[in-house]
């Protein structure tokens, strides 16, 4: 009788929890190998905290909550070492470009050169590249040499902001690559006043040649040769970046009230490389018009002479301002939220930069102002991505500006000292001063307007809304009232009705003395329009 003969399985395979072990054992080893040995790596961020704020100082205080909590516009960002890769394929293949903008030389009494209006409109046509564009740099900036030396080293990308009379806070960049500082700079313009806030925190020494906080070098500017108002110093960082830093192939410029969230090359790729343009800038979040702005800026007091404001309005529009429509697609916008700005240096984005100055310095740092002007009239055309405002939602972290210095100091700031300059009257007509209408004729044949005055008898103005009777086209109205001891006030036609209704009757005056300023910003407007008849309320 023979034996019977078992067989048994290994030890190793008699327990199903230990195969599913080693299972997922090979598995991840397999795959950390993969991972080591593949060329393509996974997004690589900075742990380690970029600079250590004292308590005092608040970096991190009256952040702005924004409206949109999802984003119905995202923006896809690429693999991080593509992106660095192509960067730097971008900044070795582009090392000498075709076409190259000569600068105006010389001395002048503002940095600016102070150019008249006719002169300034004369170089928006650049057809001719041996012809020099006044772009600044009339006065030597005011900067120490090492920093200059610094800056001329830039190149690839460079970010670039500015605190002027102590107006902000300094902020570090989040979500950066490991390799982001390799290959991008960091520049923040200061004044005296900011450098004293920020010794009496202890985050630098006056006594040092060269400052530094986190990633950002703190350049110092000595504004007793450039502008007296320390916003206008600002826009030198801000449109002269091209020429501050001449060997960078691409800029961000960041308002100081914003925190960057997402790493700049990053979002050079996505926003200006991905869509081939030259530039890239959000929308407004509310206003569409230039003329819509302009009555924010007079409205809320954002700059103090009204007067030149609307001087200004009058400037462009009797030169072509036109409201938008999408005739001027793939413009998306007349106004743009200019804190967050993105370039790519070339001729195009630097002919729009200088031309931007130097309107800034004609008038004011308002550039929202001038924003379109100078981009539906300069040649060659700037190439322009305005992306939504949920974007630049999703991209930044919006603050409070600084309510008082930081040094603890009772010196108030020059733009709480100016007081605002009403404008000029042109028309004393009844209860109303200074009555102007910014607008023009609307319809294909000359009749008559009627629109609602929302108010009581007294004219204590609070609200307006136009009404056009049998007018086909009609795209904007703009109103604004100086009522003295009521305030300054102006209106669009968003404006709504809370009051009783006196309906002004607005006649045609071809030919008449009593003209009112009148900014053309229709097609075939010709005539201005001013009141005549004021009914009873019905």
């Amino acid at each position: 009788m023979g034996k019977l003969i078992t067989t048994s399985k290994p030890l190793i395979l008699q327990s199903k929890f230990l195969c599913f072990s080693l299972l997922y054992l090979f598995t991840f080893l397999f795959l950390a190998l993969y991972a080591i040995f593949s060329q393509s790596k996974c997004f690589d961020p900075i742990q380690t905290s970029l600079f250590s704020y004292p308590s005092s100082y608040g970096e991190h205080k009256y952040a702005i909550s924004t409206t949109r909590s999802t984003c119905s516009s995202p923006v896809i960002f690429s693999d991080y070492w593509d992106v660095l890769k192509e960067i730097k394929r971008f900044r070795k293949n582009s090392s000498s470009p075709t076409r190259i903008m000569r600068y105006m030389q010389g001395n002048a009494e503002s940095f600016g050169g102070n150019l008249s209006t006719i002169l300034r409109f004369s170089y928006f046509d650049h057809q001719n590249d041996s012809k020099e564009v006044p772009c600044g740099f009339f006065k030597k900036f005011p900067i120490n040499n090492s920093d200059r030396l610094a800056m001329e080293k830039c190149e690839s990308v460079v970010v670039v902001s500015a605190i002027f009379n102590d107006h902000d806070k300094i902020r570090q960049p989040r979500g950066m690559g490991s390799k982001t500082l390799e290959n991008v700079c960091f520049f923040m313009f200061i004044d005296d006043i900011t450098l004293k806030g920020l010794e009496h925190h202890g985050m630098v020494s006056i006594k040092s040649s060269e400052y530094k906080i986190g990633v950002w070098r703190i350049v110092k500017v000595s504004k007793e040769d450039l502008y007296q108002i320390p916003a206008m110093n600002g826009v030198i960082p801000k449109y002269l970046v091209h020429r501050l830093f001449p060997n960078s192939h691409f800029s961000i410029w960041i308002d100081a009230k914003l925190q960057l969230m997402v790493d700049p090359l990053l979002l050079i790729h996505s926003l200006v490389i991905s869509e081939n343009v030259d530039m890239a800038i959000s929308k407004h979040p509310y206003y569409v018009h230039t003329m819509e702005e302009s009555m924010a800026t007079a409205r809320w007091k954002k700059w103090w002479d009204v007067n030149a404001l609307k001087m200004q309005m009058e400037t462009y529009c009797e030169n072509g301002l036109q409201p938008w429509s999408p005739s001027k697609l793939p413009y998306a916008s007349d106004v743009p939220d200019s804190a967050l700005i993105l370039r790519k240096h070339g001729l195009s984005s630097n002919l729009f930069s200088c031309l931007m100055f130097n309107e800034l310095e004609a008038f004011n740092p308002r550039d929202q102002l001038a924003f379109a002007f100078v981009r539906d009239h300069m040649n060659p055309k700037v190439k322009l991505n305005m992306f939504e405002v949920e974007v630049f939602e999703q991209v930044t972290i919006e603050y409070r500006h600084n309510l008082k210095p930081s040094d603890g100091s009772t010196v108030k700031k020059l733009s709480r000292t100016v007081k605002t300059k009403r404008a000029e009257p042109d028309l004393l007509f009844g209860a109303f001063q200074n009555l102007m209408f910014f607008t023009a004729l609307c319809c294909d044949s000359p009749r008559d307007i009627h629109f609602d005055f929302i108010s009581a008898l007294d004219f204590n103005v609070q609200n307006l809304l136009l009404r056009i009777k049998g007018c086909k086209g009609f795209q904007a109205f703009y109103v604004s009232f100086d009522f003295g001891k009521f305030g300054y006030w102006m209106f669009d036609m968003a404006s709504p009705i809370h009051h009783t209704r006196i309906e002004m009757k607005v006649m045609r005056m071809a030919g008449t003395s009593d003209r009112l300023p009148c900014l053309d910003v229709f097609p075939g407007a010709a005539n201005c329009f001013v009141p005549s008849i004021l009914e009873q309320p019905e």
